[in-house]
């Protein structure tokens, strides 16, 4: 149904806008997905959501521990609605975010400046689909997603601070991989089933009383359905 919905819907969007909509639909992945867990300064928190639009990373799972996540509007610039944002709070927030991730046969990445990491330019990521982890903003990743994690990758750096702001940081790893990424022959690309789901709520956030819309054809449409 999301096929002749989506149609019926685009009927109300200038047709430059449609077309910059499908174009943007064909860059997006869930090869790649952002894990934040416990960030409590809302400027990071929105940083890190626009840097996710601006490459095309489609999900974003937020963990709130002893933190809400805060989005501050002054620097997402809306792009919190072009993505899908899953949230996980009481009682076991990491661990349901793991497990979730896991059973969707995602590799747990972990991002740390210690221990015996990985560059980031040395990770391979054509060995399956990757979920990328950070930590709060003081004490970066809790021991439950450590000891659960794949694989730990560290950003090389050549001064004496210890660690980049976690905005930086995504910026920088999504870069790297997302590069990695295109130049692969892996199939990233959303699945046609995918692809529509999300073109209607883009379209639900695009058409102006979008709801109303919605209610008219669902009712035009099973009127139809009946008279058959």
């Amino acid at each position: 149904m999301n096929v002749s919905l989506n149609r019926y819907l685009e009927q109300f969007v200038r047709d430059e806008r449609v077309g910059l909509l499908h174009q943007k639909l064909l860059q997006r992945t869930r090869y790649i997905c952002i894990c934040l867990e416990d960030i409590y300064q809302s400027q990071n928190a929105s940083a890190v959501l626009r840097t996710c639009e601006a490459f095309g990373i489609q999900d974003i799972h937020i963990i709130e521990d002893k933190n809400k996540y805060q989005i501050n509007p002054m620097v997402v610039k809306g792009s919190v609605k072009w993505l899908n944002l899953y949230r996980y709070n009481l009682p076991q927030p990491s661990r349901d975010a793991l497990k979730h991730l896991k059973n969707r046969g995602y590799r747990i990445v972990a991002t740390s400046p210690y221990g015996n990491n990985s560059a980031l330019e040395d990770f391979d990521i054509t060995k399956g689909k990757v979920a990328v982890f950070f930590g709060t903003e003081y004490s970066g990743i809790s021991d439950t997603v450590r000891n659960s994690a794949d694989e730990f990758i560290t950003i090389p750096m050549f001064g004496f601070v210890e660690s980049f702001n976690i905005s930086v940081s995504a910026a920088i790893i999504l870069h790297q991989m997302v590069m990695k990424l295109r130049k692969s022959e892996i199939l990233w690309q959303l699945s046609e089933d995918e692809q529509n789901e999300i073109m209607l709520q883009w379209l639900r956030t695009t058409v102006r009383n979008a709801d109303k819309i919605i209610e008219q054809y669902e009712a035009l449409h099973e009127h139809t359905e009946n008279k058959r």
